[in-house]
């Protein structure tokens, strides 16, 4: 499984969003753009997409920007996927095979590799993320004498 930059782009921001969710913060497509080095034009279809597909809100005003639409525990990778990728892109039927024996193994094996990929997905939230990035960080942080 091959990861695309508009997934990639889109779980980017959202986990600056999930970083300001607690504050209630909302973020403007430039700083996001700016913090995860996203083109703005870019950023704005993947963010048109998100909210779209109910992830993210808008917020109008001066003090308007991006927030997410639900608790960034609630938000899983598969969603960000799916939203993205329009549907369950793990999950998705390759070419049919043949209906031979050799050919139906070969189907039963790429439907559990696929339903492995989409549990592992589908267990991680953004907070997860979130927590990770901020483990690293303190990681990179720390210096020895």
């Amino acid at each position: 499984m091959v990861i695309s930059n508009k997934s990639e782009y889109a779980l980017l921001a959202l986990l600056e969003l999930a970083t300001c969710y607690p504050n209630g913060e909302a973020l403007q497509i430039r700083e996001i753009a700016a913090l995860q080095d996203i083109p703005n034009r870019y950023l704005e279809q993947l963010l048109a997409t998100l909210r779209r597909g109910g992830l993210i809100k808008s917020i109008r005003g001066a003090k308007g920007g991006y927030v997410l639409a639900r608790d960034p525990g609630k938000i899983t990778v598969l969603d960000a996927f799916t939203c993205m990728e329009g549907s369950d892109i793990v999950a998705s039927n390759p070419e049919p095979t043949p209906n031979t024996i050799e050919g139906e193994l070969i189907q039963e094996v790429w439907q559990e590799a696929r339903q492995a990929a989409n549990s592992v997905l589908e267990k991680y939230t953004l907070q997860d993320l979130c927590e990770r990035r901020s483990m690293r960080k303190q990681k990179e942080l720390m210096y020895y004498i």
